[in-house]
């Protein structure tokens, strides 16, 4: 419990949140922050950059300066330190692409009664959808893990280790990142074929090409092969429902010679499933679009880990964004 005391006037600030939410995805999704870049704008001339209406965009303008988002002076704007660090495309720090996948989820979350109802998914994958969706999914998680590996990674040791297998890891972000953290280390990254060219460009742009290798396949449909001696599983389980999370990590025990680890990293609910709070929301997330997806208390994961032969069971001190967290074991 966070103590909340409701009143009216609270409800209905969270009632209307989605105001602001749409304002900055259509901020991002139209480039205003990247058009306005290190400059001082007017509104029109932001309307021109954007070949959009003036009356439109500057009234947008204006929500964004009442956000804390855009500054406004002598009818110019400009951006904060935070949109031109995180919402302008010139950043490395760049956030937009996952503001676009949030985007791209609004319309399910406003069927939540129809999914809460039936139990039943009302949205198709976004990793599995259009080209847009795809992009902005696998960038969204690709920048939000270059922002987080190196601080999570640094915790893990695993300078013992030789070969890791990062099961459904996308473009390879957490591979590239103990790979570097561990000069002896190697790395197999195992996922969707649609991710290959992405997961290869990013590998090779870090010179790791000759110590990270892409393997393809459905890692719920297939087994898993070749013999490792740790494994990473990142936001995997969540996708699944209890049977399936039990036997990806079996399927990953499977692999490990003995004595090796596994690691788990998710969003981890309390044992009693109503928080935190992001973890508890993003459960209804998983909801929306998958059969049987949601989130774990560490409890479940221990004992999914455990029932797969797992030893030496622990939770480390990290603790991410969105309450992420590491749990380790040993086969």
């Amino acid at each position: 419990m966070d103590g909340t005391e409701w009143n009216p006037g609270k409800l209905l600030e969270v009632s209307g949140s989605y105001w602001k939410a749409c304002a900055l995805h259509a901020a991002v999704k139209l480039g205003v922050f990247t058009v306005i870049g290190a400059e001082e704008l007017s509104g029109g001339e932001v309307a021109r950059k954007l070949n959009g209406d003036e009356r439109g965009v500057t009234m947008l303008l204006n929500a964004l300066v009442a956000m804390n988002l855009l500054v406004r002076a002598d009818d110019k704007y400009s951006n904060t330190s935070a949109g031109l660090s995180f919402l302008s495309k010139t950043s490395p720090e760049y956030i937009g692409h996952m503001i676009m996948h949030h985007h791209h989820l609004v319309d399910s979350w406003f069927q939540l009664d129809q999914a809460v109802k039936t139990g039943k998914p009302v949205r198709k994958r976004a990793s599995y959808s259009d080209e847009e969706w795809r992009e902005s999914f696998l960038m969204g998680m690709f920048n939000l893990a270059m922002n987080l590996a190196p601080r999570l990674v640094a915790g893990i040791d695993i300078s013992d280790r030789r070969h890791l297998l990062d099961l459904g890891g996308g473009p390879g972000t957490y591979a590239i990142h103990f790979c570097l953290n561990n000069p002896r280390l190697k790395a197999t990254v195992y996922d969707l074929p649609t991710t290959r060219p992405f997961a290869e460009k990013t590998i090779e742009r870090f010179g790791l090409s000759d110590r990270i290798d892409f393997v393809n396949g459905d890692y719920l449909e297939e087994g898993v092969e070749g013999v490792y001696d740790v494994a990473w599983l990142s936001h995997i389980l969540h996708g699944e429902g209890p049977e399936d999370a039990g036997r990806l990590i079996r399927k990953a025990v499977s692999v490990l010679e003995p004595g090796g680890m596994i690691i788990i990293h998710d969003f981890i609910l309390n044992d009693t499933m109503d928080g935190p709070l992001f973890p508890a929301l993003f459960s209804l997330n998983m909801l929306l679009g998958t059969a049987r997806g949601q989130s774990y208390s560490e409890k479940q994961i221990m004992d999914m880990l455990a029932g797969s032969g797992v030893r030496e069971i622990r939770r480390t001190a990290f603790q991410g964004p969105n309450d992420s967290g590491v749990i380790i074991g040993i086969v």
